[in-house]
């Protein structure tokens, strides 16, 4: 054996090398494998675990309010008007239900059946699990008779079951505090972040009340609460998303179609808007199935063929057209898929995509059926569906023909030619490089001279570029301003992206520290949103900070970025100094253009990142969309923060 391939024992290998973890140990060993993370995102889904129990008991007709209140010192109190968790010996453990449910993994109602039918609980860890990760928690339970309380503290249980007090109302109340030593980052709730599950939770069980309040003393708006309260049910939930976009809708009323098959049932509400983008929102017992899987498969492969179908029975489609694509049909869309099902088979503990075919079939067979059977009925409502599917049909082919036209204007023997204006650097390791978008010829000038060439490329733009939010994909195309970028880049856009083919691993864009600047920034990161958002979410787009001041006096010098900073080093310096106020970054000769913007041992850079591509989204769109009342709303609101107002 080659000696080089082995190395030397220096500890027994045997029967007391195996360690096993007892009981909620490998929860806090491991607490990723079981909540995702141990960041914001996970410390957010202890309230979810908790709440999803609550809403199981909805599911079965035994709720119908839920309180969800966030204390001081990252406590949460949760508490439920259902039957409450079952205090009597559990005969397996011969300990309270109660606490078998707190301090055992994978045990529930949800096994055997007879607990809960419905159930977003899959594993029967979640209360289990938030016990272990929290450093106390408290369970209290009113089953009509008496009120029942324990305390846990990291996971192990504090005191016996105890009746602290009589009660003929029935609900379970559980408070807890999630343990710092475990959520190093935060231990601090986000009420909007809360705000939107919990909202989820009350469109999609029509009439329960989830009432979400911040009882926090050093809170942002203080006693703030939220009453989460929806007959409509997903019905509501598509004309609130709908609110959301800020478009129109095409639509006279929500399509809802429903159905069952033994006991799985599944419904679907959709809507067209005059916008171009697609929401769709799939959840199996309640649950927010991000990641799809058969309930929005079925939808999607169903909606196209109805369509399709509907198209070629009354002449929309000629006999030799093709048929629509899916993504031609969804534009627009706004779609909600909600299943209710026994046995869920989520592909993990968080519940990303749903495994089950069975409800894959009931949902295409509902949306076959009662979709047809709606708009044979409703000629005028189908005539706008399909108008819209086919106008968008022409303006993806369009698209592919400028795709093909400009690729044949740009590559030559196969070879890509790069934009005129891009000074390209030497290296070409793409994960070396960076590539400044400067605005403005001069400032491009200056840029040239004073970056190092070995590996920053300067790509000048000139003028207003197009906003994407208000025009076609067969607009984006071609368009003069956005080319050069597209083709420097290397990555193509939208269905045509390829992260692979990125050029440069950082890409910046420098523009003045103006009003003229903000909005070609605004512009430029509206273009990356909506059609390379994986540069956004990998992160390689930033935003220079050039300075706006410098503050001289004799041969010393300070670069300021903001007024605050200038005064202070017109104070540091004893006053009497030279202000120069740096109007556009063309004002720079090439050495302060470096040592201010350029020079990575000295420069200031942003990194955009999609932390709410939601929030972001709803922002893009009411800031540079078509819809004007909403965009002046936002200015009345917001006029009073507004500085360094260019007029």
């Amino acid at each position: 054996m080659n000696e080089e391939l082995t190395m030397p024992v220096t500890e027994n290998y045997d029967e007391n090398s195996i360690q096993v973890l007892e009981g909620l140990e490998a929860v806090r060993k491991r607490p990723g494998m079981y909540i995702g993370s141990t960041g914001e995102r996970g410390l957010h889904h202890l309230v979810y675990e908790i709440v999803d129990n609550s809403i199981d008991e909805a599911l079965a007709g035994y709720c119908d309010k839920i309180l969800v209140e966030l204390l001081d010192d990252g406590i949460v109190r949760v508490t439920d008007n259902g039957r409450g968790i079952p205090v009597g010996i559990n005969p397996q453990k011969g300990i309270p239900t109660v606490t078998v449910v707190f301090t055992i993994l994978h045990a529930g109602g949800k096994f055997g059946g007879s607990g809960y039918k419905v159930s977003g609980g899959l594993h029967g860890v979640g209360a289990s699990v938030v016990n272990a990760l929290s450093s106390w928690l408290e369970v209290e339970v009113s089953n009509g008779e008496h009120i029942y309380k324990q305390r846990y503290e990291n996971g192990n249980i504090v005191n016996d079951l105890e009746i602290i007090g009589d009660t003929t109302e029935t609900g379970t109340r559980v408070t807890f505090k999630p343990d710092p030593t475990i959520f190093t980052d935060t231990t601090r709730y986000d009420f909007d972040i809360l705000l939107q599950r919990l909202r989820e939770q009350a469109f999609l069980n029509a009439g329960i009340r989830v009432v979400l309040k911040d009882c926090r003393s050093d809170a942002e708006e203080p006693d703030r609460e939220e009453d989460l309260h929806f007959e409509g049910g997903i019905k509501s939930y598509v004309e609130f998303l709908l609110s959301k976009t800020k478009k129109d809708r095409l639509n006279s009323d929500v399509i809802y179609l429903s159905g069952s098959q033994g006991d799985s049932v599944a419904e679907i509400a959709l809507l067209w808007s005059t916008g171009y983008d697609t929401k769709i929102m799939s959840f199996a017992n309640t649950i927010h199935t991000i990641d799809g899987g058969t309930h929005e498969q079925g939808f999607k492969t169903s909606l196209a063929r109805v369509v399709n179908k509907y198209g070629r029975n009354f002449k929309f489609l000629k006999d030799n057209d093709n048929n629509l694509k899916a993504d031609d049909i969804n534009e627009g869309l706004i779609a909600v898929v909600s299943v209710k099902l026994t046995d869920a088979q989520f592909e993990s503990q968080t519940k990303a995509k749903l495994g089950n075919t069975s409800i894959g079939t009931l949902v295409n067979n509902i949306v076959s059926d009662k979709l047809m059977q709606y708009l044979e009925e409703n000629p005028a409502e189908a005539k706008i569906i399909l108008d819209k599917s086919i106008a968008s049909s022409n303006a993806r082919e369009a698209a592919q023909k400028a795709r093909d036209m400009q690729r044949s204007k740009s590559g030559i023997g196969g070879k890509t030619r790069m934009p005129e204006k891009l000074k390209d650097c030497i290296s070409d390791d793409p994960t070396k490089t960076e590539i400044f978008i400067v605005e403005g010829d001069s400032a491009g000038g200056s840029a040239v001279e004073g970056r190092n060439s070995t590996y920053q490329a300067i790509l000048p733009l000139w003028g207003k570029m197009l906003n994407v939010e208000k025009a076609r994909v067969d607009k984006v195309y071609g368009n003069d301003k956005l080319t050069p970028v597209v083709v420097a880049l290397g990555t193509g856009i939208a269905e045509n992206f390829d992260i692979n083919k990125l050029r440069y691993d950082k890409i910046v864009i420098m523009a003045d520290a103006d009003v003229d600047g903000s909005h070609i920034r605004t512009l430029l990161l509206t273009f990356f949103f909506r059609y390379m958002p994986q540069l956004i979410e990998t992160g390689h787009i930033y935003l220079a900070q050039p300075p706006l001041y410098r503050v001289a006096k004799g041969k010393k010098y300070y670069d300021a970025f903001t007024d605050e900073e200038r005064d202070a080093y017109i104070e540091q310096l004893g006053g009497n100094v030279d202000i120069q106020r740096y109007k556009g970054l063309g004002e720079m000769n090439p050495e302060q253009l470096w040592e201010t913007t350029l020079d990575p041992e000295h420069r200031t850079l942003l990194k955009v990142t999609m932390a709410d591509a939601e929030i972001a989204d709803q922002t893009f769109t009411m800031l540079m969309g078509e819809e004007v009342e909403p965009r002046r709303k936002f200015i009345e609101e917001n006029a009073i923060f507004a500085t360094d107002l260019d007029i």
